[in-house]
């Protein structure tokens, strides 16, 4: 099939179900995911017969692998050849034996430092020796300096004294490893899935990608686009909005829709925005959210969306700017 990599990983995705895709994307690189979801967005109706392909080229690259890390090239490449024609077959075995072709522990080299260390709680400090005398040195570093102080010592000497390690011993921690890595990985993304799933990878994504999924996805399909948008960016998070940014907001925000937004939020919601008042102004506000009486949540919810709107168009401006990741939430 003449189709790239990441589209076939995004009908592979499709095919498997959100719950089970979820759990693999947890193992990719965010520029693989930012690939697989556009895909994705792209994919209006895929032919059953593509997809029947996509998973037997998945299923048969996958057995090759087994054959071609325990039975030689030889085995894997009668394998392939027997489903694929010459051609593909060579492709596909030059593929997998890239693949093969890998440092140890892998897999964790893509984790966070806090999730290696999670991992490796508990564990014996042979073992911890073994993994960090395989990983980047700025990696195995932090979690070192997480250890114990006692630990700390102790696995610092078991690396500096430690030889080549057998292969079949690094084998075995590697599969306790990525067994403990995937039980990690489906206890956080429990109850995950579709929106829940794509909002913290686009909150995380830098904003000039983020605006080009979105843009496609509205292409697409408008609907969950704007429902994409609304929860990336909830009402509640205008606390974290430094305080001049504040004042643009409300600038730009009549009293009927503040009033009707703030109905019922938590005070320090409320409490908010009065602080980014005159004392005038907020005296008029709390008379006018009095005064409103009992309201339907959709009502509150609605002026609520369109705050939200009023702070994505300041970003989109360049008068504010909502920052991703772990940096300082907001400045002016």
């Amino acid at each position: 099939m003449r189709m790239s990599g990441a589209r076939k990983a995004a009908v592979l995705l499709m095919a498997i179900g959100s719950q089970k895709s979820s759990l693999l994307l947890r193992y990719l690189r965010r520029s693989e995911v930012e690939a697989i979801t556009m895909e994705i967005a792209n994919l209006k109706r895929v032919d059953s017969q593509v997809v029947d392909d996509v998973i037997t080229e998945f299923y048969e690259m996958s057995r090759a692998e087994k054959q071609l890390a325990e039975g030689g090239i030889d085995m894997a490449r009668d394998m392939l050849e027997r489903a694929f024609d010459g051609p593909r077959a060579q492709e596909i075995l030059q593929r997998l034996t890239g693949f093969l072709q890998r440092r140890p522990f892998e897999v964790l080299r893509k984790a966070d430092p806090s999730q290696v260390m999670t991992l490796l709680m508990n564990e014996h400090p042979q073992t911890i020796a073994v993994v960090l005398a395989y990983m980047d040195p700025t990696q195995a570093s932090s979690v070192l300096s997480s250890l114990e102080p006692e630990m700390q010592s102790e696995v610092a000497r078991r690396i500096a004294v430690m030889g080549r390690a057998a292969p079949e011993v690094i084998k075995e921690i590697e599969h306790l490893m990525e067994k403990k890595l995937s039980n990690l990985a489906a206890e956080e993304i429990s109850g995950a899935g579709g929106i829940n799933a794509i909002v913290p990878i686009l909150n995380n994504t830098d904003r000039t990608s983020e605006r080009l999924i979105l843009q496609r996805l509205e292409e697409f399909d408008p609907e969950l686009a704007d429902e994409i948008k609304n929860r990336m960016f909830v009402f509640e998070n205008i606390v974290q909005i430094d305080d001049r940014a504040m004042q643009k907001v409300l600038r730009r925000v009549d009293n009927k829709t503040l009033s009707m937004a703030l109905k019922g939020t938590p005070p320090e919601v409320s409490q908010k925005v009065m602080r980014n008042l005159s004392q005038k102004a907020s005296d008029l506000l709390r008379e006018d959210i009095e005064v409103l009486g009992p309201v339907r949540i959709r009502d509150v919810e609605q002026a609520q969306r369109e705050i939200v709107n009023v702070i994505r168009q300041l970003e989109d401006q360049g008068d504010l700017v909502i920052s991703r990741g772990e940096r300082d939430d907001f400045v002016v």
